[in-house]
Formats: structure tokens, sequence, C-alpha cells
């Protein structure tokens, strides 16, 4: 079973996630500053730390890239039923 770790910031909005991308991308902020101050996810105050996790756990969209996509680097907006996400892969064994 693979597994992965990866962190991520919770909001309501797209256009607030495009704005925490490219401060974050821009390095006037931290992904994990960026987390606990405005993630609407518990994890948030880790600064988006999701531990590691199997694949199959996270729901669909999550999964598709953290099992897909690029580690270390940030991934988003990504709509989920939740709101739009941040994401990061922290790591993963392939």
């Amino acid at each position: 079973m693979r597994t992965a770790s990866a962190r991520h910031i919770l909001v309501p909005g797209e256009e607030l996630c495009n704005e925490l991308k490219e401060k974050i991308l821009s390095g006037s902020v931290t992904f994990e500053d960026v987390a606990k101050e405005h993630s609407k996810c518990p994890s948030g105050a880790e600064g988006g730390d999701l531990g590691t996790f199997s694949q199959g756990q996270m729901v669909p969209e999550f999964d598709s890239v953290v099992f897909n996509d690029k580690v270390g680097v940030v991934h988003g907006p990504i709509k989920t039923d939740f709101g739009y996400h941040l994401l990061e892969i922290t790591s993963r064994d392939d």
C-alpha cells in the first residue's frame, strides 16, 4: 500500500486560495504560517500537517494530486466539498 505525507490549507474561496498561493510562492510567507493564520481545517494549528496516510484515505481530488503529482511543490487550488485547498506533498513512497 502506497503512503504519503502532506500538508494543506483549506479556505472557502478560490480567489483567496490563489492569493495565498502567490504569497507562499513569492517567499514572503511560509506554508506553515499561512496555514496557521488562514486554514479552516483543525490541521491549520499544526501548519497544515496531515501526517502520513494511505492511498484511498483522502477524498478523490486530494488522492489524485498526492499520489500522482510532484513532491515538494504547492499544488492548487484544489476544489473539494470542503472548499479550496493548497496542498504540498512532503513525502511519498513510490
